[in-house]
């Protein structure tokens, strides 16, 4: 991959100044490496679901090699801060196989292959994404992460700058993608800084041999603690602690009713502002193989939240010094979206409200794998209806779709 260098020379200003659609003045343009129409932040499930269907609308890919664009239609670029194709399933632990994955859809346009349900998933899906790439000639830089994406005027469709650790862009439109894998979240309880034992967010777990011979707490109420708490105490001695007392489903999930319920009401979370919940908080705990054999065990028996951390332990709600070498705080991630933050975006309640992928009052922002959207399949959909949103934006913007030709009839719009 070739990054941005500087500025191209001015000779080139004029044709990106056509590429952003007269959107932002001379000067804004010469300042930046390179232009683009949209550019795509992140390149997990939904970054590449939402490039592929803007390449089927006819975006051009832009090589980012002090690529100015031109007046030669609408153009998109993908922007990721990882080293390989991926997303998040390439830090993924050793042990998460695929016959035990919560699962994972199909990439639009690339059927996912046979594959050994054995094979750890940190390798099958990154290959499946590289592979998927590759085939549909996708514009991903990397690794690049973005710092800011910032207006360069006060007009409300104007074009956006975004800083990157190489180089910047000027773009119409930014699709957010970056999921939460860089943002976990660990609670500050009292005392944690005071913990002699080894301290670890589930994101940087590798394998239960790590632990074998300590006594692990394992904090949090989600698929990712109860995952790592059935394989852990096949080593070792666990102890589990939540916030709330975890909601197991009598039953199975069925997506076509259950699935379609949670979509529901966390689109109404978001649509009103609100930050989006963890999934577990909206679906429960689906009882797999594995859980049930850690019920047998024993090993979900769930205490209350301790109170405070000390050298060698943890406080209990009841007041119980209990000995501990190991906290593991499985306590889930939060959306990867501070380098928005010049955008103002937040409501009131501390979330973005978002109605479908756009952000509620800026057409210019869309977000995709945040809330209803995050999983697999839900991604896959968000990106199909962002690219057609943002497409239909720009029409009614330009009057023609920025190459000179009327909106096609021959893609759905």
């Amino acid at each position: 991959m070739t990054c941005p260098p500087s500025a191209a020379d001015a000779d080139a200003t004029a044709d990106a100044v056509a590429t952003v659609d007269a959107v932002a003045t001379v000067d804004a343009v010469a300042t930046v490496d390179a232009v683009a129409t949209v550019a795509v932040i992140g390149a997990g499930q939904a970054g590449l679901s939402v490039a592929h269907h803007l390449r089927r609308r006819g975006f051009r890919a832009v090589s980012g090699a002090g690529d100015r664009g031109g007046p030669a239609g609408r153009t998109v670029v993908v922007l990721d801060a990882n080293q390989r194709p991926g997303g998040a399933w390439q830090h993924r632990w050793a042990s998460l196989r695929m016959a035990t994955v919560n699962g994972i859809h199909d990439l639009p346009g690339t059927p996912l292959p046979p594959v050994d349900p054995a094979e750890e998933a940190r390798t099958a899906v990154p290959r499946y994404f590289a592979d998927h790439e590759a085939r549909e000639a996708l514009p991903v830089l990397r690794p690049v992460r973005v710092r800011s994406v910032t207006p360069v005027d006060d007009r409300p469709d104007g074009a956006l700058r975004l800083d990157t650790d190489h180089g910047s862009w000027l773009v119409r439109a930014v699709v957010n993608a970056t999921g939460t894998w860089d943002t976990p979240v660990v609670p500050d309880v009292p005392g944690a800084a005071s913990f002699l034992g080894e301290q670890l967010h589930s994101r940087d777990f590798v394998d239960a041999e790590h632990f074998r011979g300590r006594r692990v707490a394992v904090v949090g109420g989600g698929i990712s603690a109860v995952q790592l708490l059935g394989e852990i105490s096949l080593v070792t001695s666990t102890v589990w602690y939540t916030r709330r007392e975890p909601v197991f489903l009598p039953g199975g999930f069925v997506h076509e009713v259950d699935g379609v319920d949670v979509e529901r009401r966390v689109a109404a979370d978001v649509r009103a502002g609100r930050p989006p919940a963890s999934i577990v908080s909206y679906t429960g705990l689906i009882w797999t193989g594995a859980l049930r054999d850690a019920a047998r065990r024993g090993v979900l028996e769930r205490r209350p939240m301790f109170t405070r951390v000390r050298p060698h332990g943890v406080v209990e709600a009841d007041g119980t010094d209990t000995s501990v070498d190991v906290l593991l705080w499985a306590t889930g991630y939060r959306a990867d979206l501070d380098h928005l933050a010049p955008m103002h975006l937040r409501g009131p309640l501390g979330g973005i409200p978002v109605a479908g992928t756009q952000v509620t009052d800026e057409p210019r922002v869309h977000l995709v794998g945040y809330g209803p959207s995050q999983s697999t399949v839900g991604a896959n959909r968000a990106g199909r209806a962002a690219a057609r949103d943002l497409d239909r934006w720009l029409d009614t913007h330009e009057g023609t779709r920025g190459d000179g030709r009327p909106p096609s009839a021959d893609v759905e719009r």
